[in-house]
């Protein structure tokens, strides 16, 4: 059983889901290092509650 030579239009497409690919892992490596740039610095702060688990009512809160 031999294999057929790939039709040249196939050969276009895989160059362009290469390409494609690379620019998918590239937007992706650029939000990361966005998102580790925003983490690492002062400009990302929790909430005081945000962590504790406990809502207004838990803690005696509110009206």
């Amino acid at each position: 059983m031999s294999f057929r030579e790939p039709h040249e239009l196939h050969k276009r497409r895989g160059g362009l889901n290469i390409g494609v690919g690379v620019v998918l892992v590239l937007f992706v490596a650029v939000v990361f290092g966005l998102t580790i740039a925003k983490v690492s610095t002062n400009g990302f702060q929790m909430k005081p509650g945000a962590t504790s688990g406990q809502t207004q009512s838990q803690t005696g809160g509110g009206n």
